[in-house]
């Protein structure tokens, strides 16, 4: 008997996979060149590609507005996750949308419900809730919240947001920043008794709020040889929190080119065959991980699709062999 209203949307026992959409976050950290002169119509093929291959989710991630001090090495381009999964939603079929991550502090909790309620009703019950603290002080600023109250503003809303998401027409909350009784919101979501809420962030604090408020956890950055440290403090907080569900643990893959690539994909890339791709990839469901982001490097949009539908066919197969 588990803690109530934890929600597991995964295939029990085995490695799932997701993507991370091209396009929609431009940072010079990650996107490809061809990104840059890509749009809607790039977005919904990947999309497609992704219901085709498989794939658990694809994912938009949220900033509102980049800093000239960081605009160098972010970009300025992030589109809306709200805005863009739902979009993508009328052109897929089976595919999950995650926000990874949305910002959810920066809004009160019956807005981002309203929005991200919507979406899961638009989709047929698709949504995953990805939420994260953000780390750029000016969009706080700008928007007149707190930044260095955001973990704890980030708890509360997560919170708040399980009620508002919850079964209740008319939900309930009280807290320090948020309230609210009596006032009903509709559509309500597909998918019951929520939608899942998956906690981003390897701070110690982001772990514990993972582990202790989140159906499931997305890294931030950990390398393969720090998550088996990382996975074993969530678990042991969540079992301390007394919340006994299983906790969809993800993780970023190394970057993946399915055969040889014939051009300089970087060292830490993972290429070749099928085979030794999915070994490799194996050693993550070995640790405990329930869902790995894979990012593929491609030099256009159909390199892109033909990857994803090569790691598909070839490489999900043996996943879990």
């Amino acid at each position: 008997m588990g803690s109530p209203g934890m929600v597991q949307v995964l295939p029990q026992g085995r490695l799932a996979y997701g993507m991370q959409l091209p396009v929609q976050s431009q940072s010079a950290i990650y996107a490809e060149a061809w990104e840059a002169g890509a749009g809607p119509a790039d977005l919904v093929a990947v999309a497609r590609a992704a219901d085709r291959a498989g794939f658990a989710y694809v994912a938009c991630c949220e900033h509102v507005a980049i800093p000239r001090r960081l605009a160098g090495a972010m970009g300025t381009t992030w589109y809306d996750p709200v805005a863009t999964l739902a979009y993508l939603a009328a052109a897929t079929e089976r595919v999950r949308l995650l926000s990874h991550v949305a910002v959810v502090g920066l809004r009160h909790p019956l807005i981002s419900a309203k929005q991200y309620a919507t979406l899961d009703r638009l989709s047929g019950g698709r949504l995953i809730l990805g939420v994260g603290a953000g780390h750029v002080r000016e969009e706080f600023e700008a928007l007149g919240v707190p930044f260095a109250r955001r973990g704890a503003v980030l708890d509360e809303a997560i919170d708040a947001l399980k009620a508002a998401l919850g079964e209740e027409e008319f939900p309930e909350f009280k807290g320090e920043r948020f309230a609210f009784e009596g006032l009903g919101q509709a559509p309500r979501p597909v998918q019951n008794p929520r939608p899942p809420v998956w906690v981003g962030g390897s701070s110690p604090a982001a772990v514990r709020r993972a582990a202790v408020r989140g159906d499931g956890w997305l890294p931030q950055g950990d390398r393969r040889g720090q998550l088996p440290e990382q996975i074993g403090k969530l678990l042991r907080w969540r079992e301390e929190a007394g919340v006994r569900e299983p906790v969809e643990i993800g993780a970023i893959a190394e970057p993946v080119y399915v055969g040889e690539p014939g051009w300089d994909v970087g060292r830490w890339t993972l290429t070749g065959a099928p085979e030794r791709i999915a070994e490799s990839l194996r050693e993550y469901g070995a640790m405990g991980v329930r869902q790995i982001q894979v990012r593929f490097r491609s030099r256009s949009r159909a390199e892109l699709v033909a990857q994803m539908a090569a790691f598909g066919a070839e490489v999900a197969p043996l996943l879990n062999d």
